[in-house]
């Protein structure tokens, strides 16, 4: 009896162990499994990312592309920066729409209406805005609907009192800070308060930039700070003609009087200055 004890005992054990051996392999073997899965998922994440990085690194490119196969049709007249028709025949009745102060509070809403109204512009920018992730969100945005980005300096400073050390930090570092996030430099210069300095255009120069200052603004005086008396003058006034570059800023009246603003233009007749087409 007892030795059949013994031997029932030693089976049972055997096959305990024989099931614990199975139990580990299955378990293995979904381990392993998982694994693969997990391996195949990373792998296909790392394709989208591949692929996505591909595709905006394509459209870069084709954009740098179109930028440079487009027709150059005006140049900024160093005098009063409007800007005049290189040929004859080109449609002169029209105007530049440039956005100053970007990307503060409004730049984005402001993109998106003149993207839609079919409007193209020039967004100056500042790089004190561009300091966190929303604002450097936010100027991928402007870029991605496809308006032309310019430099305003790092902090707005009078180029005029820097010092060439400074200058390059307020000129070169932005543009090297823009292209970290948009992929390009700035082609298009504007000195807050419009003083240029003998350096800085000395530097613009050397850097292939493009500086202007403006025909007309308004947005910051106190008496044109509401949409509606904005949105008149800009249309309004006797600066108006054609080759104007119009100073507009990233503030709430202004953004409230824009689509005034536009259609005013459409009314008189006006059509709007594609940057891709002025001389570089």
């Amino acid at each position: 009896m007892i030795c059949l004890f013994l031997s029932a005992c030693a089976t049972n054990a055997e096959e305990t162990a024989s099931e614990t051996k199975e139990e580990a392999k299955e378990e293995a073997n979904q381990e392993e499994h998982q694994k693969e899965e997990e391996q195949q998922e990373q792998e296909k994440e790392s394709e989208q990312e591949q692929k996505e990085k591909q595709t905006d690194e394509n459209d870069k490119q084709s954009s740098e592309d179109e930028k440079q196969e487009a027709e150059e049709l005006y140049e900024v007249n160093a005098n009063d920066s409007s800007l005049q028709a290189l040929k004859d025949g080109v449609d002169e009745q029209k105007v530049l729409i440039t956005i100053d102060d970007a990307p503060d509070t409004y730049s984005v809403e402001m993109a998106e209406y003149l993207a839609e109204a079919d409007v193209p512009a020039i967004f100056f920018v500042n790089g004190h805005f561009l300091k966190d992730d929303e604002g450097k969100e936010n100027l991928k945005k402007i870029h991605d609907m496809g308006f032309e980005i310019g430099n305003h300096t790092m902090t707005h400073s009078d180029v005029t009192e820097l010092s060439k050390e400074e200058l390059e930090n307020e000129i070169l570092g932005l543009n090297e800070l823009v292209k970290d996030i948009i992929g390009e430099e700035p082609t298009f210069f504007r000195a807050p308060f419009g003083m240029n300095s003998e350096e800085s255009k000395a530097l613009l120069e050397e850097q292939d930039m493009v500086w202007m200052n403006w025909t007309y603004g308004y947005d910051w005086e106190s008496e044109y700070q509401n949409a509606e008396a904005l949105a008149d003058i800009m249309v309004q006034t006797e600066l108006l003609r054609s080759g104007a570059n119009l100073l507009m800023h990233d503030r709430e009246w202004t953004n409230q009087a824009l689509p005034d603003i536009i259609e005013g233009f459409r009314e008189k007749e006006y059509g709007f200055i594609n940057p891709d087409n002025i001389k570089q």
